[in-house]
């Protein structure tokens, strides 16, 4: 009897993680856009730190991410069990966010281009600058990172609790605990590898022959990558943020199947490029609604004189 019952609870146990398995799968790529835009915010967010301190800053970002999972787990299950009407608008709210960010990435870099370069110049300029203590810099970046991954991975973890909101409370947690702590190892190795590329240049610059050839094109390509990667990540913050509208809203959803079917085997393509497109209109009216209600507002000097 007791065997039985072992064999019976050993069977229930693969089933469940059976089942955490498949459904690990489905919600994997349905958050692999917000993972690729987390991955190039992450990787941008610790660019301008001093060689010898990137993976330190590295380390304390996937410290404070950790612990991000640790406080958003038990919520989204919570929400699934007492308040699931709040999936949702929690969605659509995470949906708005990524298009308002992408949007407001896009309309920076278009309007204030040399502003930026000049704040880049003068980032440069104090991490050069041996007089200045960097510490409080690096402070400030990690909790710039932090409050990042925080949203990104609510974000995450509201798409994934609405991909098994139909699941046993065990697979839940199983494939919210696989795709939080999976993707915060995968996000901060990855940007832990990408921060130092530019260093295994070097590396094989120095060593001659035809390591010193794949060190000059590392060297080359840094830059470009993490551009690249910047631009990819722009552009999922739109396709994410536009498809979780295109899905959650029935007749917009309904506009964009009829529409993309009319493509052939060109659907998917369209289909995705209808939903970015949502995700550029929700953002650019949300930037137009909070900076006029920014522009309400009264000025921090303003108040101050008051």
């Amino acid at each position: 009897m007791a065997f039985s019952s072992l064999f019976t609870l050993i069977d229930d146990i693969a089933a469940v993680l059976d089942d955490v398995a498949a459904m690990t799968k489905v919600t994997a790529k349905k958050t692999a856009g917000v993972v690729g835009d987390d991955l190039a915010l992450n990787a941008d967010q610790v660019v301008g730190v001093r060689p010898d301190r990137e993976l330190p800053v590295v380390w304390a970002v996937a410290k404070g991410a950790t612990l991000n999972k640790v406080i958003l787990i038990p919520i989204a299950l919570l929400i699934s069990a007492f308040a699931e009407w709040l999936i949702t608008p929690l969605l659509m709210l995470g949906g708005g966010y990524l298009a308002f960010e992408g949007f407001h990435k896009v309309w920076h870099f278009i309007a204030h281009r040399e502003e930026e370069k000049e704040e880049h110049s003068r980032h440069a300029a104090a991490v050069a600058d041996e007089s200045i203590d960097l510490v409080e810099l690096e402070k400030t970046k990690i909790r710039g990172a932090i409050r990042t991954d925080f949203i990104l991975s609510a974000e995450i973890i509201v798409i994934a609790l609405g991909t098994v909101s139909e699941e046993p409370l065990l697979t839940q947690l199983g494939v919210l605990c696989v795709i939080g702590f999976g993707l915060t190892i995968f996000v901060y190795g990855m940007v832990a590898g990408i921060v130092k590329i530019d260093d295994a240049g070097i590396y094989l610059n120095a060593r001659g022959g035809a390591a010193a050839s794949l060190g000059k094109v590392l060297l080359v390509g840094a830059p470009i990558f993490m551009k690249t990667l910047s631009v990819a990540g722009t552009i999922a913050m739109f396709l994410v943020g536009g498809g979780i509208y295109a899905h959650g809203i029935h007749q917009l959803h309904h506009l964009i199947e009829e529409v993309a079917h009319m493509a052939g085997p060109a659907e998917w393509v369209v289909a995705m490029l209808l939903e970015g497109l949502v995700g550029v209109i929700v953002g650019a009216i949300l930037s137009g609604v909070i900076g006029g209600i920014s522009k309400l507002l009264p000025k921090k000097d303003t108040a101050e004189a008051h």
